[in-house]
């Protein structure tokens, strides 16, 4: 006779074990429930069916049936239609969060992710081996260390040019502190971004940032008198420390940051109909909380680090503004980006002849002078015609060239339409 083969799992062999104890009297059903984690009446249904049935009594009777709470095909049509249809490109995580919050249907992201990956909305990722990192362990304060960094990235899906994200993710929460947009990584986005941060949150004790240029000198030999940076006066004027990290790693906090805002954060701009820094930065604004109230963290001291902003606004324009050496002429004139300014007679100080001043031009294009840690105002007397564009930053110098070569071709073309 052909014996017949069960397939069992390890909870029903241990329930086998059991059973056949209690059937054969070496064991009391008390005892066996309390041994299998189950009420005494689920132990007696267990040996009822083993006595009827024998060992496949106590196999499941669900197995290979269709589970009672499986998602019926009609319904999964229409999740995976509007999955494809609003929320092309989402992955399953955001997917089913956006499923639940606009559409008001729940479904697990597992569940989801299978259901994209069979209807070809989303590939499995392979699993590559990586060098392993050790995890740095958080600070212990909030504000004691900002990690900052700026990510380019197409934000607006080519509903305008690329531009770049400036970061702030404090270490010890996670917490989405700013994001701003900004065309290129500049000197003047970072001005912006730190002085709206420090009036909402006070001044933190260290910026940790990578070894641009913006925040380090990375050749001391070509640069005339001081050793720092604009961006690095800055926050030194409001003894914020500049650390620096050696590899991408070791801001890995910000990194990561980078990367689920560039998953998220795109799809959000699109599904909200935004296509301009303007109105992404407004948008920001609140789209920060909503990114803190879902990733940050609890910090393991509740001491905030951050000081209270004791500077003034007139002592934030000085601070937040390019600063540059100059020479007082007899004439009490100075010359500064080809151009000729001349110090108000009501700030003029004869004393001032000849001696080093600090031209401070701000970011709305408007110049006064430093003199002994006075504001002086000053007037330009002559302009001097430029040859050339202002300085362009390195990041930007694509896009001016670009620009130029656009025009350089479309005045050929008129020229050869009208020949």
């Amino acid at each position: 006779m052909k014996q017949e083969l069960l397939s069992m799992s390890k909870k029903e062999l241990n329930r086998l074990h059991v059973v056949r104890q209690i059937v054969e009297k070496h064991l009391t059903q008390k005892k066996g429930a309390l041994e299998l984690k189950i009420s005494e009446r689920q132990m007696r249904r267990l040996v009822k069916s083993f006595r009827r049935e024998g060992d496949p009594g106590l196999i499941s009777k669900k197995r290979g049936k269709v589970s009672n709470n499986r998602i019926s095909d009609e319904a999964v049509n229409y999740i995976i239609g509007i999955v494809g249809k609003k929320y092309e490109g989402f992955g399953p995580t955001l997917a089913a969060e956006k499923l639940k919050e606009v559409e008001k249907l729940t479904v697990s992201v597992e569940w989801l992710r299978q259901r994209m990956i069979d209807h070809g909305l989303w590939k499995a990722k392979s699993v590559k081996k990586k060098a392993v990192h050790q995890t740095r362990e958080r600070r212990k304060k909030f504000g004691e260390l900002i990690q900052i960094d700026g990510s380019p990235h197409d934000w607006f899906e080519g509903r305008r040019d690329e531009c770049t994200l400036l970061v702030f993710i404090d270490d010890a929460t996670g917490e989405f502190m700013h994001l701003r947009f900004e065309e290129t990584e500049t000197t003047e986005g970072y001005a912006k971004a730190t002085r709206d941060y420090i009036k909402e949150y006070g001044v933190p004790f260290s910026f940790y940032s990578d070894k641009h240029g913006i925040f380090r000198v990375n050749h001391p030999e070509s640069v005339d008198g001081e050793n720092i940076t604009q961006f690095g006066r800055m926050a030194e004027s409001l003894r914020i420390e500049i650390i620096y990290a050696s590899t991408p790693q070791a801001k890995g906090r910000v990194e990561r940051a980078n990367q689920t805002l560039q998953d998220r954060l795109v799809k959000e701009l699109r599904i909200n109909n935004i296509n301009t820094i303007e109105e992404a930065n407004e948008f920001l604004k609140d789209y920060k909380y909503k990114l803190t109230d879902k990733f940050a963290v609890k910090p393991d001291s509740n001491i905030n680090a951050h000081r209270k902003l004791t500077k003034t606004e007139d002592d934030l324009d000085v601070i937040f503004s390019i600063h540059t050496k100059r020479v007082v002429s007899k004439n009490l004139e100075i010359r500064y980006e080809n151009n000729i300014y001349r110090i108000a007679v009501n700030g003029a100080n004869p004393a001032m002849k000849n001696s080093k001043v600090t031209v401070c031009k701000q970011f709305d294009g408007s110049v006064f002078i430093l003199y002994n840690g006075r504001k002086i105002p000053c007037e330009m007397v002559k302009r001097s015609e430029r040859q050339i564009e202002p300085e362009t930053s390195a990041k930007g110098l694509n896009k001016y060239l670009d620009r130029i070569i656009y025009e350089n071709t479309v005045l050929r073309v008129k020229q050869e339409v009208n020949a």
